[in-house]
This record gives structure tokens, sequence and C-alpha cells, in this order.
């Protein structure tokens, strides 16, 4: 996936490493989750795939445990899921997904965002088109086959395999998200961490200086405890 996939990555694991912020990232993933499916992972498959991913930055089971039973009680807000698209500064589009309880506020502050850093928060639909939706999977197998997992995994949506450092990488269209998580399963392997993800169909390329300018915007929104994650076209 070249440059742009290795800038998202190491972007990605920045985020990650601020350990306050991915366990309440994860929190709100697991309300939302059993909201909408219920507490029990055997049964709802979005709640299973948070749970993998909490393991896979060390959050502790009993911090799980207990986002699970206080999403339960009925007095526990309900996180609206919104997007906001716009312009970064130097021509990037840049698209929001946060998880709130408060919309007003969150608009506010991510208007506020774009606007102090010489970018524009745009209208729904305006840069959307501009990525395409995947999701994805890590599992963990050595000494696997690639080209022959990819020929099994290709009747339940992925359309990419490939190794990086920490295991086997899998992506496949958003909507194929459930069959995949259930293939996996079925052939019993260990998936480390799954997701969805928007990966930009067009990019551009930006100076060092440039792409510092940029880093202010992502790192006002990334800070932000609403937000949940953040994509944009650079190249």
């Amino acid at each position: 996936m070249g440059r742009a996939f290795e800038f998202r990555k190491e972007r990605k694991m920045k985020r990650w490493g601020k350990m306050a912020k991915t366990f309440t990232k994860i929190g709100k993933d697991i309300v939302i989750a059993v909201k909408e499916g219920g507490p029990d992972p055997d049964t709802n498959a979005r709640l299973r795939a948070v749970i993998q991913n909490a393991k896979a930055a060390n959050m502790p089971k009993d911090n799980v445990d207990r986002a699970i039973k206080r999403a339960t009680d009925k007095d526990t807000a309900d996180y609206k899921e919104v997007v906001f698209e716009g312009y970064g500064p130097h021509g990037i589009a840049v698209l929001v997904e946060a998880a709130t309880d408060n919309n007003n506020r969150t608009v506010a502050n991510v208007r506020s965002y774009f606007s102090k850093c010489n970018g524009s928060l745009g209208t729904s639909g305006s840069v959307e088109f501009m990525f395409d939706r995947k999701c994805h999977f890590k599992i963990a197998t050595p000494d696997l086959d690639l080209e022959e997992l990819e020929l099994e995994l290709i009747d339940y949506g992925a359309d990419e395999v490939f190794a990086d450092d920490e295991g086997v990488m899998i992506y496949g269209d958003f909507v194929s998200f459930g069959m995949l998580q259930k293939a996996l399963e079925d052939m019993q392997f260990e998936i480390i961490s799954s997701g969805l993800e928007r990966i930009p169909t067009v990019t551009k390329t930006l100076t060092e200086e440039e792409e510092a300018d940029l880093e202010k915007l992502l790192n006002k929104l990334e800070d932000d405890d609403d937000v949940q994650n953040v994509y944009h076209t650079i190249g």
C-alpha cells in the first residue's frame, strides 16, 4: 500500500500509544456495541471485535468487563456516531469519525479546530467520496501461505492479504466485515485486532513544512475525546 499506508500506520501507532485516549475510545466502542447488539460477545459480532481490539491495546480485562456492565445500565449515555468532512491546510481532505453524547459540543469543537488551522469544515458528502471504506483484520499466523489464504478468503469479501511485522493483514469491503470475521473464526485463526478504515482513493504529496501544518490540525482532532478516527488524503 506504499507510503500512504505507512503514514497511516505511523499515525495510528502514535495515536494508540496514548493509553488513556485508547481506553476511552474502546470504552465508547463497547457502549455502542452493547447498546446495538447486547452484552454477550458470542452473539454480538461487533462487541466481539471491540474486545479483540481491547486485548491488542493491552486494556485490562477488568476495564472491559466494567465497560460492558456500564453499557447495560439504562442511565449510561447513548453515543451518536457522526462523521465530519472538510479540508485542512494545503488542500488535504480530512474525514473525522466521532462518537458523542453532545453533538452541539462536538460540532463546535471540530469546526474550531479546522478554523484555527487554516482549514474549513465542509458539508456532508464533500470529501467522503474520496475514500473507500474497508474492513480489516490482523491475524497471528506463523508460516502461512498468503496466496492460498487469499484465495480462500476471496469468497468472503477479502481483496488484499499481506504480511507485516506483527502478523497478517486482511482487507476487504466494508460490507464484508461480518462474513470475513465469521470465516476467520471458523478457520480458527487468532484475530489480533479488527475494524473499519477509510482509505483515500486520491492522494496529494506535501513538503515536510506543509505536513507540519497538517499535523497541527490532526493532533487537535485526535486529542479530542469525542473523536474516534481521523482520515486524510496525504500521499
